[in-house]
């Protein structure tokens, strides 16, 4: 099959969450199925540089936002395993400092800057079986190719929902830069309460839907998870699907992985214990043999990180124990955790912002893994830390609930919360330390190495719904 997968970010040219690495994952896993896959997504500063040899492909495209007119241009990279990446000029829109923002705030232009982007997906969609897009950015590919398209030889559409909070919603006014005729302003399509509303777009027009885990995909039918787009999504239910994330296995295992200090694996433990050691040594910890506990994540409040603050307030001082953290995003919660940093510098590191590496590195070096979000679509950090024999303490929501086995169940592999409190939270860190260097814990770390969430299986539901 011909797939093309409409993205905003791509791992590892651009990134600022999961999405990027379940694209890439999908992608590469498609692939080695057999199919021929071209990702698609914006060429943002810096992608330029890491692929010097990119080529123009095609002609430069003219595109209207409204009444004014945009023109953009199509790069091409090969894999080494034959997936193809092109990636779309437009210096105005593309060519900043962030993704998404700066600073904390949202560029005002996104609706622009995506609905630019989403135009050019559409005028390549033709050549292909299947058009795959993922999160508002390019949720309105499919409604622009059923608006504009030849009803006879429109490709079939998935949408993949990674974070049903994210809509792209803005101004109703700004529909105009779809330039659809007013009449599709409606609220069978992107109308959401006067508003415009990129997702809902895609809810309606998609011809298929899914979500990165089978729990979120039911949590989002409820008004608790659904975000205001449960009746939306309620209505279009028959074809709405969770398919679990998966790894990519190649990128985070513990063997011969440039990042870590040391190769370990299941049985064999001593090399984790060296890269606990490094990890201490790198972010200035005293080199103690204590529960370390390991953060990699967004800044936000949906990651729980204001109850992990106020846990971790209560306890650290008190309790033997040492936590690294890495993450970006809400400027407060940072400053919050920098507070923490100052307050306790033999115990608690954090680091503002993001970096690869040390992603790794606090994944291999942690006894724990903290995820305290208060949903989670799938999450990958805890997939990670299983293949790192690192424990995770999770809150029992979405694909977390989906992956995690808790302490009251047979093979644990984590700690999973009831209620996200802070109380709740502090004893569930307090019985990892209560448990840590016993045989309890050396069970769990070999019943997280046991666990498998590669590709191949994702893969195979994916191309269950290509070919309906």
């Amino acid at each position: 099959m011909r797939i093309l997968q409409a993205t905003s970010e791509f791992f590892p040219y651009s990134k600022t969450g999961g999405l990027a690495d379940m694209v890439a994952g999908l992608s590469g896993a498609l692939v080695e199925a057999g199919q021929e896959v071209t990702v698609v997504s914006p060429l943002y500063q810096g992608i330029r540089s890491r692929l010097p040899g990119l080529e123009a492909f095609g002609p430069e495209i003219l595109l209207p936002l409204g009444s004014r007119d945009f023109s953009g241009q199509w790069w091409k990279s090969t894999e080494s395993n034959g997936l193809v990446l092109l990636f779309l000029e437009q210096e105005h829109f593309y060519g900043r400092n962030g993704i998404y923002m700066e600073d904390g705030d949202g560029y005002w232009d996104n609706p622009e800057r995506f609905m630019f982007f989403s135009k050019a997906v559409a005028q390549l969609a033709g050549d292909y079986d299947v058009v795959h897009v993922h999160d508002w950015q390019t949720a309105f590919v499919p409604m622009l190719l059923k608006a504009f398209g030849d009803r006879n030889d429109i490709p079939r559409t998935v949408l993949t929902i990674h974070n049903l909070a994210y809509q792209g919603q803005c101004e109703g006014a700004r529909f105009e830069i779809s330039n659809l005729p007013p009449e599709q302003f409606h609220q069978e399509g992107p109308e959401f309460w006067g508003s415009l509303n990129f997702l809902k777009a895609g809810l309606h027009f998609s011809d298929a839907i899914t979500t990165v885990s089978p729990r979120y995909a039911a949590e989002i039918l409820t008004p608790e998870f659904g975000e205001g787009m449960e009746g939306v999504l309620q209505s279009r239910a028959s074809v709405l699907r969770g398919i679990l994330n998966g790894v990519d296995y190649d990128e985070w295992n513990t063997d011969n992985n440039p990042h870590l200090a040391a190769s370990y694996g299941p049985g064999n433990l001593s090399g984790k214990r060296e890269c606990k050691r490094a990890l201490q040594e790198q972010v200035g910890l005293p080199l103690k043999d204590v529960p370390l506990f390991g953060m990699v994540s967004r800044l936000a409040e949906q990651k729980g990180t204001d109850i992990l603050i106020k846990a971790l307030s209560a306890i650290l001082g008190d309790t033997d124990m040492q936590f690294v953290g890495l993450g970006s995003g809400d400027l407060r919660l940072a400053d919050e955790l920098s507070k923490l940093q100052r307050a306790h510098p033999e115990q608690f590191v954090f680091f503002d912002g993001y970096s690869n590496p040390m992603a790794h590195q606090i994944e291999a070096g942690a006894d724990y893994f903290v995820m305290p979000s208060r949903f989670e679509p799938c999450g990958l950090n805890q997939l990670y830390s299983l293949r790192y024999g690192t424990i995770p303490i999770v809150n029992g929501v979405g694909g977390l609930k989906d992956t995690v086995q808790d302490l009251t169940q047979p093979d644990p592999t984590g700690i999973v919360l009831e209620h996200l409190t802070v109380v709740e939270l502090s004893n569930s860190l307090l019985d990892a330390c209560a448990i840590f260097g016993t045989q309890r814990q050396l069970d769990m770390v070999e019943a997280a190495f046991r666990q498998n969430f590669g590709w191949d299986a994702s893969c195979s539901k994916y191309m269950d719904i290509y070919q309906l």
